[in-house]
């Protein structure tokens, strides 16, 4: 990977930040808005919100693990950074748009790397109406939720709710229920890359809904549209022996 100038960017966390500093103080660095590469330190979580927060830069983001699972992260070695840098190669992750349409008609639109879920905000069950384009493919669902998940989000909340784990580069997006009592033993779908799925809540009054993309929360929907956006890309950097598409795809044959 080319680049000229590097940004360290760390997590608040006590060995993140520790860790942040160190690198800072080993090799030559400059603020984020004038790199045109950023290494983050951290965890998932941090990676995510540094994927968030430069994404309209398109700058490609390689992270080091002093967080817990650190499944998006490279491992952490203050050894040899820039040849590592250099070494890396990209992978591009496929987005998605949310809008969501709440009960007092107002708009909200937010882009997702993993995952855009509805959740029910009461006890009650949510009742939702789900179409993939134009066609009704559940006229009603009872249930916690739903998620519509990408190939990078399928190893995270999709798969704790028993949904599928996605190679990068498939071209397919997992829809997939939470708790759901009806239909009955119904496990969710694979949908291509290009659907539209739209989400109804059918009572909204009674059974409010909430929508998530990422970190964006929109409270009392009633609509939730969501789509693959590819006006905007991520570009996440890995050492060629820590591939994430490899990562992945052994995720499948876990115990």
């Amino acid at each position: 990977m080319k680049f000229k100038t590097v940004a360290f960017v760390a997590s608040p966390q006590k060995g993140a930040h520790e860790a942040g500093e160190r690198l800072k103080s080993l090799y030559p660095h400059v603020a984020a808005h004038k790199a045109d590469l950023i290494v983050a330190i951290g965890g998932d979580g941090f990676m995510l919100q540094t994927l968030h927060r430069y994404l309209r830069r398109g700058i490609p983001i390689y992270g080091m693990n002093r967080g817990s699972v650190g499944f998006l992260m490279n491992d952490y070695s203050e050894d040899a950074v820039l040849d590592r840098l250099a070494r890396a190669e990209p992978i591009r992750l496929p987005l998605l748009r949310m809008t969501a349409i709440d009960t007092r008609g107002k708009t909200r639109r937010a882009v997702a790397i993993n995952e855009v879920s509805l959740f029910r905000q009461t006890r009650l069950a949510a009742k939702l109406r789900v179409r993939e384009d134009k066609l009704v493919r559940i006229q009603e669902m009872i249930c916690d939720g739903v998620l519509v998940s990408t190939p990078a989000g399928s190893t995270a909340y999709n798969v704790s709710a028993y949904g599928p784990i996605i190679p990068i580069g498939a071209g397919v997006l997992a829809l997939t229920p939470i708790s759901a009592f009806r239909p009955r033993r119904w496990r969710g779908a694979l949908l291509p890359h290009t659907a539209v799925v739209t989400f109804d809540v059918l009572d909204p009054g009674e059974r409010p809904v909430s929508a998530v993309a990422d970190y964006t929360e929109v409270r009392d929907v009633a609509r939730v549209i969501v789509r693959e956006d590819a006006t905007v890309t991520s570009v996440l950097l890995f050492d060629p022996e820590h591939n994430l598409e490899q990562r992945i795809i052994n995720e499948q044959y876990l115990p």
